[in-house]
């Protein structure tokens, strides 16, 4: 089996879909991959698909479910696979899991990639940080289950996992910094600055790549349109350590044109106190 959520949903056994068209064996599925080998709880299960407001039927319409994805499950195995859906697709004390290996899922090898790249990162080894980073990164087809109706407990996984992205992409992109290529990620930050029009780390990269490209004045610039937007917006300055790049950027500061030195650090932190 092998089953990916980062994107739209999908789960093939032997090159065959066993995700089914309806929208709550949709959720079904997608919670139960997002935990291979581990019991996910009836009540959990529940709370997804209805949230707080479960019908008198809940629990014979979750078995519903759960026998259609094993006949999906059963069809795709074939009949000269060893064990069945039911050794699959398994049912124990108070909930259901699948049985299978945390490497069929996309997360799985997502989430050990994002460690492995953090950990070079932190070790000074930027150009693996950024090659293993950029990897895990690929590997992302799209928003996570991007066409599955979330409930309350999906909801807090995608965010989870949408969170995660944003981090290696930042960490990625300081490494790249570190690298040297900044000119080439200009595009990139433009793009993601325009997406996350608060966030102060990637405004950070974003002054950083411009300024080494020569573009002083557009770096300036992403600084004073941020700042104007955390004051309508929130009432608030910019962090000290955007401020203290900023000035930096005034002083023309070299330090702001090293690309790697001894301190292993985001690009945000340049200038933290």
């Amino acid at each position: 089996m092998n089953i990916k959520v980062l994107g739209a949903l999908n789960a093939e056994v032997n090159g065959i879909s066993i995700v089914p068209t309806a929208g709550k064996p949709r959720q079904v599925l997608a919670l139960l991959a997002l935990y291979p080998g581990r019991v996910v709880p009836v009540p959990t299960l529940m709370e997804e698909i209805w949230g707080m407001d479960l019908p008198q039927s809940s629990l014979t319409t979750l078995q519903t479910y759960i026998l259609q994805l094993r006949r999906m499950l059963g069809t795709a195995m074939g009949p000269d696979v060893p064990g069945s859906a039911k050794d699959v697709l398994a049912t124990r004390y108070g909930g259901y899991l699948l049985q299978i290996p945390a490497e069929a899922i996309d997360v799985y090898r997502y989430e050990r990639l994002v460690a492995e790249g953090r950990q070079a990162f932190e070790d000074g080894e930027d150009a693996r940080a950024a090659a293993v980073l950029r990897e895990a990164l690929d590997l992302w087809e799209g928003p996570a289950l991007v066409d599955v109706r979330v409930g309350p407990v999906l909801e807090i996984e995608v965010m989870r996992l949408e969170q995660s992205r944003l981090v290696a992409q930042e960490r990625r992109i300081d490494a790249d910094l570190r690298l040297g290529r900044h000119v080439e990620l200009i595009a990139e930050l433009t793009d993601l600055i325009a997406r996350h029009p608060q966030h102060e780390g990637l405004h950070s990269q974003a002054m950083v790549a411009l300024y080494r490209s020569g573009r002083q004045a557009a770096a300036l610039d992403v600084y004073r349109r941020l700042r104007q937007r955390l004051i309508d917006e929130l009432g608030v300055e910019p962090s000290p350590q955007l401020q203290r790049i900023h000035q930096a950027m005034l002083a023309v500061d070299p330090r702001l044109d090293v690309v790697a030195g001894p301190r292993r650090t985001s690009t945000f932190d340049l200038y933290a106190a």
